[in-house]
């Protein structure tokens, strides 16, 4: 008898890889502990060396901590060689690195609104563009917005303003990037109780304020956490979100809604 011809043996599909910016702490963080709980290799990166202490302590061994200044190029071309070193390329990337500066437009400088900028928006647009290459066909690019692109916050035109330039290039980098199957989308998490808060520069007793008052507005009546907005990019970065690009997910608890 003829014996049939072996099937060739499938070539096995190589592990996903992240990259996501400002992931020492907060939803970064968060987001790199799950992906890297769902199988992902995982590469982070700060600037506070506290929390980058904190996350060579804490997090997976494996899990590459790099410290990089988001407005710096140099420092985004220096990331983009260390993922080309250690992971050949990348399957997801979120660009979550940003700063909060409260600022009523009375009391706006020049120096708080370019640092801003720089690294919200700046930073996080140079950090995409040094890694495109570096994309695998089909992977997703979600960036951190904030609900308050959206919905306004009193003092907070110059985060916004920096934020919601992300958000307005996301329809057009979605269809630049389409040819290769890269999707590209936004979460905007509404009230979350992360870091950020402690960093914006507010006295302790209005800051206890601020949070009181902003968790009474919210629908749900509470914070989210930053756990929370994590699933919401890991769902982002799946293939259960295959065909979602040029979207903005808003996280809030019904943050927005009605009057």
């Amino acid at each position: 008898m003829p014996t049939s011809a072996s099937t060739p043996a499938s070539t096995p599909a190589p592990t996903p890889a992240a990259l996501i910016t400002g992931g020492t702490s907060g939803i970064g963080r968060a987001t790199a502990e799950l992906l890297h709980a769902r199988g992902y290799r995982v590469m982070v990166t700060g600037q506070n060396p506290e929390t980058l202490d904190a996350a060579r302590r804490e997090l997976p061994e494996d899990v590459v901590v790099l410290r990089a200044d988001a407005r710096s190029l140099a420092d985004a071309d220096r990331v983009a060689e260390e993922v080309r070193d250690r992971f050949g390329s990348l399957t997801a990337l979120f660009l979550n690195a940003g700063i909060t500066r409260p600022t009523p437009l009375e009391k706006a400088d020049e120096e708080t609104f370019d640092e801003v900028f720089e690294v919200n928006a700046k930073g996080q647009f140079f950090t995409l563009q040094k890694t495109a290459p570096l994309l695998a066909d089909g992977a997703s690019v979600v960036f951190t917005v904030g609900i308050g692109v959206t919905s306004g916050i009193p003092g907070g035109s110059v985060t916004a303003g920096s934020r919601g330039a992300l958000l307005a290039m996301v329809p057009s980098l979605a269809l630049e990037l389409a040819p290769r199957r890269i999707r590209v989308n936004a979460v905007s998490p509404g009230a979350v109780d992360t870091p950020i808060w402690t960093k914006s520069g507010l006295p302790a007793e209005l800051l206890a304020e601020v949070k009181e008052t902003t968790a009474t507005r919210v629908p749900f009546g509470r914070f989210g956490t930053a756990q929370e907005i994590a699933e919401t990019v890991a769902f982002l970065v799946s293939d259960g979100a295959a065909y979602v690009t040029g979207q903005n997910i808003v996280v809030g608890g019904g943050s927005g809604l009605g009057v």
